[in-house]
């Protein structure tokens, strides 16, 4: 028999632990949401907010955030294709003429300390819906991105999230009952879902919208909610 992914004290022991990134080891609140309510701003000239933010956030299928921009610059009256999205994002994110954009904000919220206590006896990956060349900017200094086994990003599957292509890719044919997911977004549970993959969502009681975005993690089957990342460490054996 294999590790029981929940025990009787509430606790968790999964053998495998998978991370999504933005909001759950890194704090985008100033890099890629920042950049997002800038390029709808920008695009549409018209006043955003971040309660409009957080409505279109908590919507399936926008953890990319260039669908998102596409999606609400055009329901704004201004047509916006993927592409066009994107490329306008990009000059808020990494920036323009010579100045570094929005990606300078960003901070990690986890130590290297707690990755290394939780990948003793633990497979720890990544899922993420960065790039390549986005995650690698974070990453690749860091020195404890070595305890990860693997890393799947959305140049790594044909499918993006909400598709369970990245956990699949990570998994293989492997048990879905010795591995956990921690997520923030819809996308993030869906994706859980639809691999069969326990889900412990990341969902600080600070934002606007919490009570819509629990109940939406909750039909989808999380089964735990934690503040930040940090909150993990209770929660494992």
């Amino acid at each position: 028999m294999g590790e029981k992914r929940k025990l009787q004290s509430g606790k968790l022991n999964p053998e495998i632990l998978i991370f999504d990134v933005d909001g759950v080891l890194v704090d985008v609140k100033g890099t890629y949401w920042k950049s997002g309510l800038e390029t709808v701003k920008h695009l549409t000239g018209k006043r955003v907010t971040w309660a409009e933010f957080h409505a279109w956030k908590r919507q399936p299928g926008n953890n990319d955030d260039w669908t998102l921009v596409s999606r609400w610059a055009t329901s704004l009256g201004v047509p916006t294709s993927y592409e066009q999205a994107r490329k306008a994002y990009q000059a808020f994110y990494w920036g323009a003429n010579g100045k570094l954009g929005n990606v300078r904000n960003e901070k990690m919220l986890i130590t290297g300390r707690l990755l290394e206590k939780w990948g003793k006896g633990r497979e720890l990956n990544l899922f993420t819906g960065r790039t390549r060349k986005e995650f690698s900017y974070t990453f690749d200094r860091w020195p404890s991105a070595k305890h990860f086994r693997k890393v799947v990003t959305m140049d790594d599957v044909k499918r993006k999230k909400p598709y369970p292509d990245g956990l699949h890719a990570i998994l293989g044919k492997r048990d879905r009952k010795k591995a956990l997911y921690v997520g923030d977004n819809i996308d993030d549970a869906l994706a859980a879902k639809a691999a069969r993959v326990a889900f412990v969502a990341i969902l600080p009681k600070d934002v606007p919208d919490y009570r819509q975005r629990e109940k939406q993690f909750r039909d989808l089957g999380a089964i735990q909610f934690l503040q930040s990342i940090r909150g993990l460490d209770k929660l494992l054996v």
